[in-house]
């Protein structure tokens, strides 16, 4: 039996899928007399495209992933689904007139037209090389090049057969793309490891039919019937989880146009689920889909495949897609990694609570990217958000992870039902004395609904009368009811803040990024005395020393959030400061939010400034290694943090 498996636009060409590298896996070491290859039609694109048009690095990372909530990548391979590459053109350009610069509708209607022909070309090769079956991944904006390669595969070869799974092809959506794409044979839903080998034996000893019923989440068909599975009873455990088999991909990125665009970076997998999910599910988070279920790889178990990974293709860059740490690692994998002498650059999800320790351990171990989800620094969105940190501790992460040479992706979110303008008003005005920390990576976006989060599933917590995003009514020819189960995205009435504090908090935001490569505020502490330095636009002092010692106390206290009665308690303890009054703390709180030094949320206060270890020196290091930063993920608002960069062990 030949299986392949196919990468079509717009996964990202800078990173190999992992979920065809598990399954590549998967079928060699599970499937007897099987052979799988992966066609990298990703990379077979770029080359295409850049012979018959003007087309950049940056051209293919919007398509795949920054127009996400727009739906621009899938739109453009629309036109290849259909037939027609004219397809809904007008409405389109209707819609995305005034959302998109003139110079990128261009681009979209350009390519919306040309496509078709390299997905024939495509749909050709894999006729001519006469698999028994092809596995197509489906994730962010994969979904209509993957359907209309399937499509066109059948109408040259019907024997083929076509599996079709991925992110996009979870739950209710898989369903709904095996139910209303008749020339695409089986879905699988969920974790792809246990499914695909079993119907992949199953078609070899032809008995696909009868033991399709058998396969957990799979959806087939019963005489022309649609059929879906009930899903899995629960996640796989985690020894079940492969490592991945990414052979060809770099060999083919070499001769590819693309290897003048990117450095590749390995990806690689120690957990899926979230731990904090699983008791406190954020409010506008749809990852995890399914399964929100934590289990990790045994530490050993993940230490030795990042290893073996760095080994086998020479390459020290690496995107960790776990939504969320396993805080064991901390302790076990990434001292293993310092110690290994591999200078390892990694990027990786965290909780925003982490206390600076911990931040030194992933600075020292490589993993220099962190995406903590901070999301806002207002104690009652957070709480909203259902999110478990505060304003001030999201705050203290931005300080501590400047200091350990961490550098902190974030997006700022609103729209939260029962948000207030005086939530964001405090906020905005302390902003500029954030300037020397690292700003949010866009303005703040307005939440969109995602299928799988609690705002879907509960429309109690505020959001009823959901539609799927306009953007899919011109990428398909189904009736709503239809892509309402197809969607991921979905429209809802704006809650939360008015557009007034939205251009307010934006114009702040915007500020912060323009000032922060000038910007610094650092201290030292010699003892008796701290001494702290400032450039930053807003605040005209430049040294200012703090030599009361009681002074000196509640700043160092201040490393942590508290309030000015714990400041108080805590300093007073001192025999020395047992006559400083709480009136005295306060107006030392008052100095230095003049001077912005402090920042301030529900009544708890943090010191804003990073221990001076010469953090322009860590700015130019930083600068220095942005090649190897991984392909920024859609804007966490109008979203999340995005959905998993590679689906996890999907076909």
């Amino acid at each position: 039996m030949r299986v392949l498996l196919l990468n079509m636009p717009w996964s990202p060409i800078d990173l190999p899928s992992l979920a065809l590298g598990i399954l590549k896996r998967s079928v060699d070491e599970r499937v007897p007399g099987a052979t799988c290859e992966v066609l990298h039609a990703n990379l077979e694109f770029t080359d295409w495209i850049t012979r018959r048009t003007e087309f950049s690095a940056e051209d293919y990372e919007y398509y795949a992933l920054s127009s996400y909530f727009l739906g621009c990548g899938d739109w453009v391979f629309s036109s290849a689904l259909y037939d027609d590459p004219a397809w809904k053109e007008a409405e389109f350009t209707e819609v995305m007139t005034g959302r998109l610069r003139s110079s990128r509708m261009r681009m979209t209607r350009r390519l919306h037209a040309v496509v078709p022909e390299f997905v024939e070309e495509i749909a050709q090769r894999v006729a001519d090389l006469a698999p028994d079956v092809v596995g197509l991944t489906s994730t962010f904006q994969q979904n209509t090049a993957a359907l209309a390669v399937a499509r066109h595969i059948k109408r040259l070869a019907p024997q083929v057969v076509t599996v079709m799974g991925g992110a996009n092809c979870d739950a209710e959506q898989g369903a709904a793309v095996h139910r209303n794409f008749p020339f695409v044979d089986f879905v699988v839903r969920g974790e792809g490891e246990d499914a695909f080998p079993r119907l992949l034996e199953a078609l070899r000893d032809g008995s696909a039919t009868g033991a399709a019923a058998g396969i957990p989440g799979l959806c087939h068909r019963s005489d022309g019937t649609s059929v879906a599975n009930p899903m899995p009873a629960g996640p796989l455990p985690p020894a079940a989880i492969l490592p991945p088999d990414y052979s060809g991909y770099f060999e083919r990125l070499a001769a590819s146009v693309a290897r003048n665009w990117v450095e590749p970076k390995l990806v690689v997998e120690g957990a899926r689920g979230c731990w904090w999910g699983e008791k406190h599910h954020c409010t506008f988070c749809g990852l995890n889909g399914s399964f929100m279920e934590f289990r990790s790889k045994s530490p050993d178990t993940f230490y030795r495949e990042i290893m073996d990974l760095a080994e086998r293709h020479r390459v020290l860059d690496m995107y960790v897609v776990d939504n969320i740490l396993d805080m064991r690692y901390l302790s076990t994998v990434l001292p293993r990694i310092i110690d290994s002498g591999y200078d390892l650059r990694m990027h990786i999800e965290i909780k925003a609570n982490m206390r600076r320790p911990q931040l030194q351990v992933l600075a020292d171990a490589g993993l220099i990217y962190v995406q903590p989800g901070i999301e806002s620094l207002n104690s009652r969105v957070l709480d909203l958000m259902d999110k478990g940190v505060s304003g001030c501790q999201n705050v203290r992460m931005l300080r501590d992870a400047a200091e350990t040479g961490l550098s902190v992706s974030w997006n700022y979110l609103h729209g939260f039902p029962g948000e207030t303008d005086a939530d964001y008003d405090p906020v905005i005005g302390q902003l500029p004395a954030l300037e020397h920390l690292n700003p949010p990576v866009d303005l703040s976006a307005r939440i969109a609904i995602e299928r799988f989060s609690p705002y879907f599933d509960r429309p109690e917590l505020g959001f009823t009368g959901l539609r799927p995003e306009e953007h899919y009514l011109f990428t398909y020819d189904l009736p709503e009811e239809e892509l309402h189960d197809l969607a991921y995205v979905f429209q809802a009435p704006e809650r939360g803040i008015g557009e007034d504090t939205v251009t307010r908090l934006n114009d702040a935001i915007a500020a912060w990024k323009k000032h922060h490569t000038d910007a610094r505020l650092t201290h030292t502490d010699l003892g008796d005395e701290i001494v702290l330095v400032s450039r930053r636009h807003s605040f005209q002092w430049r040294t200012k020393r703090l030599t009361d010692p009681f002074g000196v106390a509640v700043f160092r206290l201040l490393d942590q959030p508290h309030s000015p009665a714990a400041l108080h308690r805590k300093a007073t303890a001192d025999p020395a400061f047992a006559d400083r009054t709480a009136r005295q703390v306060r107006e030392l709180l008052d100095e230095w939010s003049a001077l912005g030094v402090t920042f301030t949320d529900a009544g708890q206060y943090v010191h804003i400034a990073p221990a001076s270890v010469n953090q322009d020196l860590l700015r130019l290091d930083y600068m220095s290694h942005l090649h190897a930063r991984p392909a920024p993920a859609p804007a966490e608002g109008h979203a999340t943090t995005a959905r998993p960069a590679p689906a996890p062990a999907l076909p």
